[in-house]
């Protein structure tokens, strides 16, 4: 019997940057397209620990003025994602992966911070194939669990049986937060060693690997 079958997996759930598509973001870029943008409008906080999107949620839009600077900078960290992501393709196994799903009738769904423009440059029939929850599509992105819990009502799945699959620590805790299995892949931006440390129910090389090791490919 194929892995995903003993475990009762019935949905994965997949991060998109560096889980299904070959990461080409420099969120540095992203970062620093931001603060430009919202440094015409405010003074931004110099908080380095804070990723982008969470810099933007601080300077929040409480005034006119942060308005118009969150705006700006989503503006502009949009238009970085959509050039990166204009460099980006699908890694190999996404293909046979998604044959392999419609036979066996495992659900999918995708949620990523991406804006839903980067996402159909690289996977242009994605929603074809299930869910596609963008941070466009819900009120907190992950790690929010609610990222993922929205993804898994609209499969009518519960998290026990779903597995969220990711290349980032986040996308692990994010999974563990809203109760799913999960698996970690070192084909983004963290190591197997760093993703071996937040202890994922499943650690591969790739989605690929990960596939084989479920018993899906």
């Amino acid at each position: 019997m194929a892995a995903y079958r003993e475990k009762g997996i019935a949905a994965l759930i997949f991060d998109f940057d560096g889980t299904l598509a070959v990461p080409t973001l420099d969120f540095s870029v992203m970062r620093r397209a931001a603060i430009r943008a919202m440094q015409e409008h405010v003074d931004v906080p110099d908080r380095p620990d804070l990723p982008t999107m969470e810099l933007l949620a601080l300077v929040g839009t409480e005034t006119d003025a942060a308005k118009a600077a969150h705006a700006a900078a989503l503006a502009a960290v949009r238009q970085v994602e959509i050039d990166a992501a204009r460099k980006s393709s699908l890694f190999p196994f996404v293909r046979p992966m998604l044959a392999r799903l419609k036979e066996t009738g495992l659900a999918m769904a995708i949620v990523t911070r991406n804006c839903p423009e980067a996402v159909a440059a690289v996977f242009p029939d994605a929603a074809a194939h299930g869910p596609v929850l963008t941070r466009d599509d819900v009120p907190r992105v992950k790690p929010d669990p609610d990222h993922l819990i929205a993804a898994l009502q609209r499969l009518n799945v519960a998290p026990s049986r779903a597995l969220m699959v990711g290349d980032h620590v986040m996308d692990v805790e994010v999974g563990k937060r809203a109760k799913t299995l999960t698996a970690a892949v070192a084909s983004g931006e963290h190591s197997l060693e760093k993703l071996a440390a937040c202890n994922p129910d499943y650690l591969a090389a790739d989605g690929g690997e990960l596939m084989r090791m479920l018993g899906v490919l």
